[in-house]
C-alpha cells in the first residue's frame, strides 16, 4: 500500500509516535496504539453524502493533512502505508461481520503482519469493540487482555478464524476472516456499499469512536457512549450539540 504523498515522518507527528522505530512486535504495538488514541474511525464523509474515496493521496491528504479520520479502509490502509515504510511484510483481509441476525458480505477489511516467526492480527478500523494490539493467530481459544478489554480467536474451520469480544460478561462474535489474498481494488464494492446503501450502518447513522488509555468514546447517532475502566456511562446529544461533542471529544471538526 503506497501514496506518493505518504510521509512516515508525518505519519509519526499526527499519531504522537516518537520512539526509534523498528519493524519488530513491540513497535508495532506502539504504533498501532498511538494511532488509535489519535485518528478516530469516523463516518463524516458518508453522512455528508459522500463516497469515500480509497485512492491512496486522497487518504493521506484526509487523515495527515486535515487531521481527520476515516472508516475501515481508510484508516487501516493509512497504517498499513506506514507498514509498507516500515519493510514489514503484511496481507490485507477481507472480513464478514457476524453480529448481524442476517449473514452479511465481507465489508470488512482487517491486516494480518508477519514478524518474529509468526502471524499477527492487526485492525484499527472496526469501530466501538475493535482490538487495541495485534494478535497472534496461533494463540486461538484464548482469552487476551488488552487493557480493560478481553478478546479471543477460534478457528470455524480449516482456514477460516472469528474474533470475538467479552461485552457485560457474554462472548460476542466480531468478524470472520481467512488469508485468502486480497489487493486494495478487491474493496472498491464493499466500500461502495458502506457508502451508498441505505442498510449500511454508516449511511444511516453517524459513528465515531476514538479509543484512549482508559477506554474509548463513542459517538453513535444520537448517543454517546464513554467507556473508562470497564464503566460504561451514556448520554443522549443533539443534533446542535454534534459539532462542539466532536470538537472536544474526538478532535473532528464537522466537514
Amino acid at each position: 500500500m503506497k501514496a506518493d504523498n505518504f510521509s512516515l515522518q508525518q505519519y509519526f507527528d499526527r499519531i504522537g509516535f516518537n520512539a526509534n522505530p523498528t519493524a519488530d512486535i513491540a513497535t508495532i504495538t506502539e504504533i498501532m496504539r498511538c494511532q488509535l488514541f489519535s485518528v478516530p474511525f469516523e463516518n463524516l464523509d458518508v453522512q455528508a453524502g459522500k463516497i469515500v474515496s480509497l485512492i491512496p493521496e486522497v487518504i493521506v491528504e484526509k487523515i495527515l493533512g486535515r487531521n481527520r479520520g476515516g472508516y475501515c479502509y481508510e484508516v487501516n490502509g493509512i497504517f498499513a502505508m506506514a507498514l509498507e515504510a516500515l519493510g514489514v511484510d503484511y496481507q490485507l483481509v477481507a472480513a464478514r461481520p457476524m453480529f448481524y441476525p442476517a449473514r452479511r458480505p465481507k465489508t470488512h477489511m482487517a491486516i494480518v503482519i508477519r514478524l518474529e516467526g509468526g502471524r499477527w492480527l492487526c485492525d484499527l478500523g472496526f469501530g466501538s469493540y475493535g482490538i487495541r494490539a495485534p494478535m497472534l493467530l496461533n494463540l486461538v481459544d484464548t482469552e487476551v487482555k488488552q487493557d480493560f478489554d478481553t478478546f479471543m480467536l477460534t478457528k470455524i474451520s480449516e482456514h477460516e478464524f472469528l474474533l470475538k469480544a467479552l461485552i457485560e460478561g457474554v462472548w460476542i462474535n466480531q468478524y470472520a476472516f481467512d488469508l485468502s489474498p486480497q489487493e486494495w481494488i478487491d474493496f472498491e464494492p464493499a466500500n461502495y456499499l458502506n457508502s451508498t446503501h441505505p442498510d449500511a450502518v454508516f449511511v444511516q447513522k453517524l459513528l465515531v469512536v476514538l479509543h484512549n488509555s482508559k477506554g474509548r468514546s463513542i459517538l453513535f447517532g444520537d448517543m454517546l457512549k464513554t467507556v473508562e475502566n470497564g464503566t460504561v456511562n451514556k448520554q443522549t446529544i443533539s443534533k446542535e450539540n454534534y459539532p462542539s461533542i466532536l470538537s472536544s471529544k474526538f478532535r473532528l471538526s464537522m466537514p
